[in-house]
């Protein structure tokens, strides 16, 4: 087996710890006083999960979104606030008086890291390679919005050509790409700086075929850095991309990638000076608190628990599922495991996502999660399980990632169901990519899982547990009543209405309990006081690069 050089290293760092602690170096390793080391343009981070295949086709993930949005480009680019700016598009989109077609001109002299054009027809092969049925996309959800969307996605293999010419996205001429929707859609915007809706090359993805987007030379992009090596589970290596339109302005010169899933390993990395970001797990977080180092990444995510009630026939009963959430304690679990960085959940939809209607969602449907409550639990889970004619809860397995903070939770959760209902659960850990894998094919009992917004709406959070969403309904969870508050709320024009719906949807989603929500996560990093420029965002990416510098 090939030797993990990473950790070999780190381990000699940490044998000679109490040498390199007292002679921090800069940037570079070097401990000179000139400063020119310091302004190497080389950034070094800790992330605690390789990203499965950098295929914006495909993606899913945060680890995935986050290295396509560095080596690759939409038509815009959300800023520090979170607002789109002009990327590949020359200026922001001309949209019809209905709200319904977007004009968007790219600008000139464009090109991929390889120096071919690229040309608004890549932005058209890539929409519809994501909603061509053969590319099987979670996220063409989302690219149904597009006039024919849908249609296209369901299309028969007879009908796919047919289908492919009414999608309402046209490649006007080289320069314009017109997108026509099925209805207002007032984020859209927003969306197109998704790395679902980035531009494909066509000859290179299908050179490539099934390995498309798998390492790194099966990778390319328009973005300002370019993925130079890929070594699995352990480094990725970025260069800047001297083709990229805005190359003057971006600053680093390399980022190194470290995948580290040990905390303990990961935090003496950074305070060894081997890498210049790296996230804070449980304890540490106290351990920085006061210290300039100490960065903090509000999001919009929230982990759960799904029960998947096909797999374990006892999850169909309602009392089980709300007993098994109500039998966590939330706030013991923020406190132990995470630290206290994060805010115990109230509801699904987390803190200050905002509602359609210029109001926080959280404020709007205020706390729709039953409190945790143990004896409370036990008594539903004894008439659950009277209606199940059962006498005990069969056993069954906790899935999650194999990180240190994932395996705690796990055995948090564990002796908390012990604890307060005697029931006993058996943990597995996966490798993230294989753990997304069997949550996507369906394949476990019960799994702890963390979904982040897509955009600033409820709605993100709330279409994925809709009866027919085969994409993102992991739980197989059925009910005609959210379906219908949900497929309104999304029709609603009246935006007061529409925050209603919602609220009530979520109301009945923590009442029927399929999932139950464990925390809103709030990440605490550890970063170099001498890196500027970086962005935390509270959506869909870990971080944002194109405008770091090292001081």
């Amino acid at each position: 087996m090939k030797k993990n050089k990473l950790v070999a290293t780190v381990m000699a760092a940490l044998l000679a710890g109490s040498v390199i602690a007292g002679c921090t170096k800069d940037n570079q390793g070097q401990t000179g006083e000139s400063g020119e080391a310091a302004l190497a343009q080389e950034f070094r981070i800790n992330l605690s999960a390789e990203p499965p295949a950098l295929d914006s086709s495909i993606a899913t993930t945060n680890p995935t979104f986050t290295i396509l949005n560095a080596i690759n480009e939409g038509l815009y680019r959300l800023d520090a606030e979170g607002k789109p700016t002009p990327a590949l598009a020359k200026d922001m989109p001309q949209i019809s008086a209905d709200g319904l077609v977007y004009t968007i001109t790219l600008r000139d002299g464009l090109t991929w890291a390889d120096g071919s054009a690229l040309t608004a027809a890549d932005f058209e092969y890539a929409y519809k390679r994501t909603l061509d049925p053969v590319t099987k996309a979670k996220y063409a959800t989302m690219l149904a919005w597009i006039k024919g969307g849908a249609d296209m996605n369901k299309a028969k293999p007879e009908e796919l050509e047919a289908k492919k010419a009414a999608l309402g996205v046209k490649a006007k001429d080289d320069k314009t790409l017109e997108i026509t929707l099925e209805r207002p859609v007032a984020f859209f915007t927003d969306q197109l700086s998704m790395p679902t809706f980035f531009p494909q090359k066509p000859e290179f993805v299908k050179t490539q075929g099934d390995k498309y987007g798998a390492d790194a030379d099966k990778v390319i992009g328009a973005g300002p850095f370019k993925l130079e090596k890929w070594d699995h589970e352990q480094q990725l290596v970025m260069v800047k991309n001297d083709k990229y339109w805005d190359a003057a302005n971006v600053k680093l010169s390399k980022v190194t990638v470290n995948i580290v899933k040990d905390p303990n390993t990961s935090l003496n990395m950074f305070d060894t000076n081997q890498v210049d970001l790296t996230e804070l797990k449980g304890d540490q977080f106290q351990m920085y608190q006061g210290k300039p180092e100490l960065t903090l990444k509000k999001e919009f995510v929230t982990a759960y628990v799904m029960l998947q009630n096909k797999k374990v026939p006892a999850f169909a009963n309602a009392k089980v599922r709300q007993a098994l959430g109500m039998a966590i304690d939330r706030k013991a679990l923020n406190d132990v495991v995470l630290g206290g960085s994060s805010i115990p959940s109230t509801g699904l939809v987390p803190g200050t996502v905002l509602d359609g209607n210029k109001v926080e969602f959280r404020k709007a449907a205020g706390d729709t999660q039953p409190k945790f409550d143990a004896a409370k639990a036990k008594e539903l889970l004894a008439d659950g399980l009277k209606e199940l004619n059962m006498t005990a809860l069969p056993k069954f397995k906790l899935t999650s990632d194999d990180t240190e903070t994932s395996k705690k939770t796990i055995e948090f959760i564990q002796a908390q169901w012990k604890q307060n209902l005697g029931v006993d659960v058996t943990g597995e850990t996966l490798p993230f990519a294989l753990r997304v894998k069997n949550m996507q094919e369906y394949n476990f009992e019960a799994l702890i899982g963390l979904w982040g917004a897509d955009y600033n709406d409820p709605m993100t959070f709330l279409d994925m547990w809709l009866s027919d969403n085969s994409s993102f309904n992991y739980m197989e969870y059925s009910s005609k009543a959210y379906d219908d508050l949900v497929k309104g709320a999304d029709k609603e024009l009246d935006l007061a209405k529409r925050s209603k719906m919602l609220v009530d949807a979520e109301k009945l989603l923590m009442t029927d309990a399929p999932l139950a929500p464990l925390y809103f996560r709030t990440r605490p990093y550890a970063k170099r006081v001498n890196v500027d420029g970086l962005i935390l965002p509270a959506m869909s990416k870990e971080w944002e690069l194109k405008w770091v510098s090292i001081k």
